[in-house]
Formats: C-alpha cells, sequence, structure tokens
C-alpha cells in the first residue's frame, strides 16, 4: 500500500477503499480556529453531547485578534467558555496560528486530524493525514461522528536531488501549482516521496502540504523518517514518532516528478496561486510592500533565514516590511538568539504571532500597490485592497525584494543556510486543558446569533436564477472575510447582507426581494477556505441550489451538510442556457435524487431543459432529503425516541 492507504485503512469505519467510493474514516484529533470555530461550537452544541470523543481537539483563537469593538472579545470568550466546559483545549490569542502551533505541539504520525481550516494538511509534514472541512463536520467528528469523504485518489510526487539556488520549499509547491493547476488536486491526496524528501525538514514539508490546499487537493502526506523523530525530540515529544512510509511496491494513479536542483525561485502572480512565473522573469516590478509569515512560511527556520538576509542592511525607502512570527515559540527564540532584532534594526515591523495580513486583518496596501507575501492565497481583494496586485513568494525572495525595492532572484545572492535547533524552547502556558477548569459557564455576547437551519427539501423547487457567476469563484467572493466583516462571523444575519458583494453588490437585496432563488456558476465554485459561512449565508437568503460546472471539495460538502443541492451540469455548455432573472424549476426533487444522479432543471424563462448531475451515497440522499446533516440528526432521534 501507498502511506495513504495504510493511513486510511488504519482508520476505516466503514465502506470500500475504491477511488470514488464513499468512505468513513476515524477521527484522531481536530482543531478549530475563531473565524470558524464559533459556528462549530454552536453546532456541537446543538447535538447536546457533553464531552468530545477525539483524543485531542484544541480551539484556537488567531484570526481575528483586532479588538476595535466588543464582538471579537466577545466570541473569543464564548469560544473559550464552550471549549473548556465540553473537554477543549484552548491556545489563547497571541500563542500563535493554529497549524503552526498544532505542528509544534500536537502533531503525530499516522493520526487524522480533521480542521475547519482549509490549510489543516499543513500537519501533512509530520506524517499525519490532515484534512480540511466546514465546522458541522469537525463538530460532527467531536461528537464521535466519522468523517465521511470519497477515497481520493493518490497522487506520487517523487521529489529528487536537493535544492539549491536559494532556492525553497515554497518554490517547490509553486512548481506543483505551476503544472497542475488550483484545479488539479481535486478528489486526490499528494503524496510525497524520493530521496528529496530527506533534505527537507518539517517546517519545510508542512509547507508544502499547507498550500496543497490550493490545489483542491483533499489533503498532502510525508512520510516520518529519522527527520521527523529529528524534530519531535526538539519538541521534547519524541514519544510520539512512529516510522511510516509507503511500501516499496506502492501503487499510485499518478506521479509527478520534481528535479529539486532544476528548481529556481518563483512566484505566484495576480489573482491565483497557480499564475506561477519565475522571479527571474519579474526583476522590473517595483514594491510597495512585503508581508513574511502566515501558517505557509513563519516557522522559525524561515524566519532565521530572513534575519540573516535583513543583518546589518536596511529596508528600501519605498518598501514597508512586515514580519509575523507563527508561533509564540517562535517569537521567543528569535528574540533570544538576536535575530528578532536584526530584523527590527534593517526596519522590520513586527506584528502579532496570528493570521493578520493573510486573511486582509490589517496590513492592507496602498491603492494599485505591489505586495509581495509568503502566504498561500493572492485572490482577488483578499488583502483588503481591491487594486492591489499581490504575489506569493519564498521567505528568501521576500527578504530580498524587501531590501532591493523591487523583485530580486535569491538565486542571485549567496546560499542561506539555517539549521534546525536541537531543542526549541517550550512553554505551553498559553494552551488551557479543560480538566483544570471544572464547572464552566458557557459566555454567550450579544453578537451570537442563532444559525440558520435549512428545512425539510420540498417536492418542488422554483426560483429566479439570482446570478450568473465566471470560474474559480471563491470563499472570499462569496462571504467575504475582511477587518470589517468577519467580528461578524457569529452574526449570519448581518454578513448576509454582504454576500457575493466582491462580483455583485447588489445579489444580496435580490435574493430577499425574490425569496431566494438559484445560484449558477463555472468550474471550481467554492474554491479556497473552509469557511460554513460561505453556505450558511446563501441558505439564511433562501438558496435552494448551486448549478455548477463543478464545485470544490470542502464548499460541495459544506452545501449538503447544510440541505443545499450542489448541481453539476452534465454538459458544461449548458451553463451558457441560463442568464441572471430567468425563472428556475425543477419538479418531483426528491424522487429524482432518490432514483438515480440526475436531476432535470427547467428554464421556464427561455423554454429549455438542463440536466444536472447529483452523486450522491445512499447517506449522503438522506442528508439532503431530511434538509441537512443537522436536521437528519434530529429526525432519527426523535424516531428512536
Amino acid at each position: 500500500m501507498n502511506l495513504t492507504e495504510k493511513i486510511l485503512s488504519a482508520h476505516l469505519v466503514c465502506g470500500e477503499m475504491k477511488a470514488g467510493s464513499e468512505i468513513g474514516i476515524r477521527i484522531d484529533q481536530t482543531l478549530t480556529q475563531d473565524s470558524t470555530g464559533t459556528m462549530a461550537y454552536l453546532q456541537f452544541e446543538s447535538m447536546g453531547i457533553d464531552k468530545v470523543k477525539t483524543e485531542l481537539s484544541v480551539a484556537y483563537i488567531d484570526h481575528n485578534t483586532l479588538q476595535s469593538g466588543f464582538e471579537n472579545a466577545d466570541d473569543h470568550a464564548y469560544i473559550q467558555s464552550v471549549a473548556l466546559k465540553h473537554g477543549i483545549r484552548v491556545s489563547k490569542p497571541g500563542n500563535g496560528i493554529c497549524h503552526q502551533v498544532h505542528l509544534e505541539r500536537f502533531s503525530r504520525p499516522g493520526r487524522t486530524l480533521l480542521g475547519s481550516d482549509s490549510h489543516t494538511p499543513t500537519c501533512g509534514g509530520m506524517g499525519m493525514l490532515a484534512i480540511g472541512a466546514g465546522g458541522l463536520d469537525v463538530a460532527l467528528a467531536m461528537g464521535g461522528a466519522p468523517l465521511y469523504i470519497a477515497m481520493p485518489k493518490v497522487v506520487k510526487v517523487e521529489l529528487r536531488g536537493k535544492l539549491g539556488h536559494n532556492a525553497a520549499a515554497k518554490d517547490i509547491i509553486l512548481e506543483v501549482l505551476r503544472r497542475l493547476s488550483v484545479k488539479g488536486g481535486v478528489g486526490k491526496v499528494m503524496e510525497y516521496c524520493g530521496d528529496g524528501v530527506a533534505t527537507l525538514s518539517v517546517p519545510e514539508r508542512a509547507t508544502i502540504a499547507n498550500m496543497g490546499a490550493e490545489l483542491g487537493a483533499t489533503t498532502s502526506v510525508f512520510p516520518s523518517d529519522e527527520v521527523t523523530r529529528a524534530f519531535l525530540r526538539a519538541q521534547r515529544r519524541e514519544q510520539d514518532y512512529k516510522p511510516l512510509s509507503a511500501d516499496a511496491d506502492a501503487t499510485y494513479d499518478e506521479e509527478v516528478t520534481i528535479d529539486l536542483w532544476a528548481l529556481r525561485p518563483l512566484a505566484a502572480c495576480p489573482h491565483s496561486p497557480d499564475a506561477v512565473k519565475p522571479v527571474s522573469a519579474l526583476k522590473e516590478i517595483a514594491v510597495d510592500q512585503v508581508c513574511i509569515g502566515s501558517c505557509t512560511n513563519s516557522s522559525y527556520a524561515d524566519m532565521c533565514k530572513v534575519a540573516a538576509i535583513l543583518r546589518g542592511k536596511t529596508v528600501a525607502p519605498g518598501v514597508s516590511l512586515t514580519v509575523s512570527p507563527g508561533s509564540r515559540q517562535v517569537l521567543t527564540m528569535l528574540a533570544r538568539s538576536g535575530a528578532l532584532a536584526d530584523m527590527i534594526a534593517a526596519g522590520a515591523r513586527v506584528l502579532e504571532c496570528a493570521c493578520g495580513p493573510c486573511i486582509g486583518m490589517g496590513q492592507s496596501p496602498k491603492t494599485d500597490a505591489v505586495s509581495v507575501r509568503t502566504f498561500n492565497r493572492n485572490f482577488y481583494a483578499r488583502s483588503g485592497t481591491a487594486s492591489a496586485d499581490v504575489y506569493l513568494v519564498s521567505p528568501e525572495t521576500a527578504a530580498f525584494t524587501a531590501l532591493e525595492g523591487h523583485f530580486a532572484d535569491p538565486a542571485d545572492y549567496g546560499e542561506i543556510h539555517i539549521e534546525l535547533p536541537e531543542r526549541f524552547e517550550i512553554n505551553d502556558n498559553l494552551i488551557l486543558h479543560p480538566k483544570h477548569f471544572e464547572g464552566v459557564e458557557i459566555v454567550r455576547g450579544p453578537n451570537i446569533k442563532p444559525f440558520p437551519r435549512a428545512e425539510k427539501l420540498t417536492q418542488n423547487i422554483a426560483g429566479k436564477a439570482l446570478i450568473v457567476l465566471p470560474d474559480n469563484i471563491t470563499t472570499d467572493h462569496i462571504m467575504p472575510s475582511n477587518s470589517k466583516l468577519l467580528p461578524y462571523r457569529s452574526n449570519i444575519p448581518y454578513l448576509a447582507d454582504y454576500c457575493l458583494a466582491p462580483v455583485d453588490a447588489g445579489f444580496s437585496a435580490r435574493a430577499k426581494q425574490s425569496g431566494g432563488g438559484f445560484i449558477v456558476a463555472g468550474a471550481n465554485y467554492g474554491q479556497g477556505s473552509s469557511r460554513e459561512h460561505a453556505a450558511l449565508v446563501p441558505l439564511y437568503l433562501g438558496i435552494k441550489a448551486v448549478l455548477a460546472v463543478s464545485f470544490a471539495r470542502i464548499h460541495e460538502s459544506n452545501l449538503i451538510n447544510n440541505g443545499i443541492l450542489p448541481l453539476v451540469f452534465v454538459h458544461p455548455d449548458d451553463k451558457e442556457k441560463i442568464s441572471e432573472g430567468d425563472e428556475l424549476y425543477i419538479a418531483d426533487a426528491p424522487q429524482e435524487i432518490v432514483a438515480g444522479d440526475t436531476v432535470t432543471v427547467v428554464n421556464r424563462t427561455r423554454g429549455v431543459t438542463v440536466s444536472t448531475r447529483l452523486h450522491l451515497s445512499d447517506r449522503l440522499k438522506e442528508v439532503i432529503l431530511a434538509g441537512g446533516v443537522l436536521a437528519l440528526s434530529r429526525q432519527k432521534a426523535a424516531s428512536a425516541q
């Protein structure tokens, strides 16, 4: 077996491990963050379960730590209290970004991890099968339910040789994105192997696994080897080590080979992580802002490389440089080693150990700016400035660029080598353990509102096509998550006014006036974040179905979980048969769903019929017919009584 099959088989609860078939797997660990976690815990509370059933669950507060009003502080108080009450550890604000902290302190080879954040696969760098999902799937896993997924295909990514020319782990995943695109990993696990793997540290592997999310992949996974053991030993967790690798005769569905020595520094250009070009081709472009950090590139080694490049120099006059260490452990060690002083002396602005600018929480660039970032996404307007051009690069490229004031190719400079320490500094005093907090009362601020619930699927579905969208609409388009809106993550009625606003500011009002209806979209609809709000807000607005050429995995699951039909055009060109405002109609919807995989949509305005596909397992058919996962759970509980 390959490594993916080994971990899946060890956790298989039901189903057959045949590509495309639905399987259920046991989840060992979960994580949430404050952007999606509030809703996940509201959903968990509605299940009526006293304590989580996982071996470990952690609630991180790392996304929205800007407190310009009471909303964020209130939501943080809710998360802390509800988590501790139900047996969940809490990583307090300032302790670090969930993926970096989890990699350091909790990741374990061979375990499964489910997180309400699309970059949960970061821990695949530790040999975990780590999967991002919507908050409801995570809530169900905390309650002891399996995670149901389609058995993925497994792609062998063979890394040969060793990096040189100041190319970095970030350049490896950018090369994979260049070859496969943001749709290339859908329904697949990217499994890394080859002699080049042993040359990469765990944080470097984590960088690659993190950005596998941008491929649309279910997850990415690396073997667990002596490099893994050394990292765990340095974190004083060697007892968690377990060797893991694919069998010598393992088979794969697809194969990709990358010669590491042949790689040169790369950059993802606006406005997509797969719009990749060599940095050497961008040297003419002047830069206004450089941001270093995020869950992709904020490890101690990354930061030390940046400090080494900046040492004794000064940031270019026209550049604003920010640095966001990924965890308090990283920040503390930078301070003790003197690397932090080197960055500050060069002119870097040091930000909190949090997601920050990566999700538009501060540091929005100026009008028409060029912003160079070590982050994982450069979607349109995600930075908070719609007119800005955002590029994604390695920390090395970012640091040299900050000094030059224009794109600088690290291959033109001397080699930068940083060794990981034999011991990391351990201080977990900002991680609260529930065993120390008995009798906790849940704190609910006025910003926390009930989440919308779908109703049982009706016999006939009718409504207008409220909007027709192009390809690659992201969850940032569907439900923006900027500094103005993120404080209202637990207030769906408020957020509803901004649904699809980056594409069409009038969509929400139109949906309310029409009493709901349909969304029509192109390929890869819902790519990006796992945020369930991109399904809950349309549900609140009365969206009955989304017709698309194809869906991103997590968003499709979120739609189904909340009772919205994700319908795929059998013939992609049929999208052209629907215009905004057309009256659409589905007759006998429950019967069509039970009978097979095809749902017929009638465009009454044009007098044409469109065939769509709704490929669901018997379990998911039950979910859709009931009006979502929670509705089905309530039905089953009532029947049992």
